[in-house]
């Protein structure tokens, strides 16, 4: 069998389908994966053995530099990249899997190619529910009267459909499609996937749609710490890691120097991650080192506490790992993660994208104390490593997927 994943996103929005991409070559499959043509996802992609084939902007550049000022016409741009390079990467696959942002041209190719088509997200908050209101989107803000969480989603999928439904349908026509009225749902369908954890995103069902839960697609992470990195370890007490990630963090020398000061002021050590924010150490004094792209999975096991954006797959790895978390929740489905770790008691949500010494201070003392410590302990033992697999076997299994299209 042939398949190809696609997704346009950061990181967090390619390595769920690295993960997948491994397993599925291990049953046997022929994987070749869209993804944004940035130098580290080639990477990431070479190391599972999987084709790349790049599509849109480097979205680094994206997210560190100044974004498009045109939502539409970015909007535009993605689904013109889906009729043409995505429609000629999935030329003799037997299967699309389609995740990241909005691929409102996914559907469309699969459908004219007549192959199988799945819908993929890897959190459980951007599928319709009455539980929560959904997350921003460009556009206008909806009405101060709106407040019903179903009226609320009804007026996310207005929006949607202001940024993709005229390309989209422009597109369909030109292939002998008929249009779509929502362009969302279109995407979705009816049976979507959701690689999120049941533990740590549980999908509650509150909608018509039913989705998949597979469990999150976590790719293995092997590498051996670096040698300075293990010598700081060794050195002292488990530190505190920060980081964010693919999040810019524009004021990035502030928020590594209330980072720095909130973590020593409880006594702890801190290793500093840069990430895309670039993010640097404060002063030479020996408590603190900065780090680059090293193995999660191996560190969150040595650390006191993780400070971090919420996003998640990192979210999960640190569930995995037993260590107590703190999120900086920035934007999207970042505060939903925020509020579920709280809520299980693994960790603190931190009160804004903004952090001050005292209000970091006040969360690191949450995570820190033992109680803290002993749930995260207790909930790492219940987080499925398993998603990627299950996913894989599902989407090989043409008797089990015959109902996801």
């Amino acid at each position: 069998m042939r398949v190809l994943l696609m997704s346009y996103g950061s990181r967090g929005d390619v390595a769920p389908l690295a993960a997948l991409a491994l397993e599925l070559r291990e049953l046997g499959a022929e994987v070749r994966v869209c993804a944004p043509p940035d130098e580290e996802f080639a990477d990431l992609l070479a190391g599972v053995g999987a084709e790349m084939v790049p599509f849109g902007r480097p979205v680094r550049a994206l997210v560190t530099g100044t974004p498009p000022s045109d939502a539409a016409g970015f909007a535009a741009e993605l689904v013109g990249a889906h009729f043409d390079t995505v429609a000629a990467a999935a030329e003799g696959c037997d299967v699309l899997v389609a995740s990241g942002l909005m691929p409102a041209g996914a559907r469309s190719v699969a459908e004219k190619l007549g192959i199988r088509y799945v819908y993929a997200c890897f959190h459980p908050f951007e599928i319709p529910s009455t539980h929560y209101p959904p997350s921003p989107r460009p556009g206008p803000p909806a009405p101060p009267h709106l407040t019903d969480n179903r009226a609320l989603w009804d007026f996310d999928a207005r929006k949607v459909n202001a940024l993709y439904l005229a390309p989209l349908n422009s597109h369909r026509a030109s292939i002998g499609l008929p249009p779509v009225d929502n362009v969302r749902d279109h995407v979705f369908a009816d049976r979507p996937w959701l690689a999120a954890d049941p533990v740590l995103g549980p999908w509650q069902k509150m909608t018509d749609l039913d989705p998949v839960q597979t469990g999150a697609w976590i790719l293995p992470d092997e590498r051996p710490l670096p040698a300075d990195l293990v010598e700081f370890l060794d050195a002292g007490t488990p530190p505190v890691y920060v980081g964010f990630g693919s999040m810019p963090m524009r004021a990035a020398t502030d928020v590594a120097k209330v980072s720095v000061e909130a973590v020593r002021a409880q006594g702890r050590r801190v290793l500093v991650s840069r990430g895309w924010a670039d993010l640097g150490l404060v002063d030479d004094a020996d408590d603190c080192q900065a780090v680059g792209d090293v193995s999660h999975q191996a560190l969150f096991r040595l650390v006191a506490a993780v400070v971090h954006h919420g996003g998640a797959g990192t979210t999960t790895t640190a569930a995995r790992a037993g260590a107590p978390q703190v999120v900086v929740p920035q934007y999207v489905d970042q505060p939903y993660w925020a509020r579920q770790v709280a809520q299980l008691g693994i960790g603190a949500a931190h009160d804004g994208s903004t952090p001050t010494v005292e209000s970091l201070s006040s969360a690191l003392r949450t995570a820190l104390a033992p109680e803290t410590r002993d749930r995260a302990a207790a909930v790492a033992g219940t987080i499925r490593t398993d998603g990627a697999k299950a996913a894989a076997r599902l989407l090989l299994d043409p008797v089990g997927g015959r109902g996801v299209r």
